[in-house]
C-alpha cells in the first residue's frame, strides 16, 4: 500500500531523479561477491551479505572502509578500494538484474500524465562510468535523458548538491522535481534541495528510509508506476 506523508500531485513533476542501487536494479549478490573477493585478497575473512548489503549506499570508499572495520590505514584502504572497483568492474553484471517491473515503470513515467514528456534521470553515489555500464549492460539506459554518479559532483548525496545541479541543468523548478531511492540518503538529497522524496521499501535500507519519513512510500515497482503514470 502506498503511504503518503504529504498531498502529493503527480502532474506537477517534471523531473524525476531515480536512485540506481536498491531502486532500479538489485546489484546485491555482486556487491557480496566483489567486498568478499577483497577482504579475502587482503586476508580477511569474509562477511554475511546483510551486513555488506546495509554498508552501501555512500560510495565505493565508504564500503570498503565500514567492510575493513573502519581502518584508518589510508594505504591499505586506497588499495582495497582499487581492488574492489577493478573486481566489480569484471563483475557487476554477473547476477545485477532490474527488479520486476522496472522497464515498464519507465515508460511510463516518462510519458507523464496526459502525454506531458518528463526529464529523467540517475543519481547514484557509484562512480558514473559504473552507473552508465550497468544501465547500458541492461537496456536501461535509453530511458535517461542524464545520469550522474558519485564523482558527478564535488559532493555526494546525502548532500543536495547534485539535486540542485539536476534541477538547474533541466531548467526545472524544485516543487516540480522528484527523487526516488531506497534510502535516507535520497531523502535528505531531495529534501534539502526542495524536491519531492519517494522512498522504495523493496530496497537495501528499509529502516533508515522509514526514519527519514519521505513524502510517500512505495512497497514495489507496480505501486511506483501507479504514482508516476
Amino acid at each position: 500500500m502506498i503511504e503518503f506523508n504529504r498531498r502529493f500531485v503527480p502532474k506537477q513533476m517534471k523531473l524525476l531523479i531515480f536512485d540506481l542501487d536498491g531502486t532500479l536494479i538489485d546489484s546485491r549478490q555482486d556487491l557480496v561477491n566483489s567486498v568478499n573477493s577483497t577482504l579475502q585478497h587482503f586476508g580477511r575473512p569474509g562477511l554475511a551479505a546483510k551486513v555488506i548489503t546495509a554498508y552501501v549506499g555512500d560510495g565505493p570508499s565508504m564500503l570498503v572502509r565500514r567492510t575493513f572495520d573502519g581502518s584508518t590505514n589510508l594505504r591499505l584502504l586506497r588499495e582495497a578500494c582499487e581492488f574492489f572497483l577493478a573486481h566489480y568492474r569484471i563483475h557487476q553484471l554477473d547476477n545485477t538484474r532490474a527488479f520486476p517491473g522496472v522497464d515498464e515503470m519507465l515508460v511510463a513515467a516518462k510519458s507523464g500524465l496526459n502525454g506531458i514528456k518528463r526529464h529523467l534521470t540517475v543519481l547514484s553515489n557509484k562512480p558514473v562510468d559504473l552507473v552508465r555500464s550497468i544501465l547500458d549492460g541492461l537496456d536501461l539506459g535509453k530511458h535517461f535523458d542524464s545520469v550522474y554518479g558519485g564523482n558527478s559532483f564535488r559532493t555526494q548525496k546525502p548532500d543536495p548538491l547534485g539535486t540542485k545541479s539536476i534541477l538547474k541543468a533541466a531548467g526545472v523548478p524544485p516543487q516540480c522535481g522528484l527523487i526516488i531511492g531506497d534510502s535516507r540518503n535520497d531523502v535528505y538529497a531531495g529534501r534539502n534541495a526542495g524536491v519531492w522524496t519517494c522512498g522504495v521499501t523493496y530496497g537495501f535500507a528499509p529502516l533508515t528510509l522509514r526514519r527519514a519519513r519521505p513524502d510517500l512510500l512505495v512497497q514495489s515497482t507496480p505501486e511506483l508506476l501507479s504514482v508516476l503514470a
